[in-house]
């Protein structure tokens, strides 16, 4: 368990775009994940983000949030 501050929103917009959410304010469903790489690729790994989201997530969705977060978009 982290703090808040310490993680980063993952949304599933009701168009069904997953996408970082920097503001924590975007419609859709949310979840949580540190801001590392590593957590990324373990959410990947063991499909975390697929059960969050009830929905099959393509590796290329994966890899846009690794470049989202090399990007320096997440603080």
């Amino acid at each position: 368990m982290k703090a808040k501050k310490e993680l980063i929103r993952v949304v599933k917009s009701p168009e069904g775009e997953i996408n970082i959410d920097l503001t924590g304010k975007a419609p859709g469903r949310g979840a949580y994940l540190c801001k590392y790489q590593n957590c990324v690729d373990k959410a990947s790994k063991t499909r975390t983000l697929e059960k969050t989201f009830s929905s099959k997530i393509k590796q290329e969705v994966y890899e846009k949030l690794k470049a989202q977060l090399n990007e320096g978009e997440v603080n």
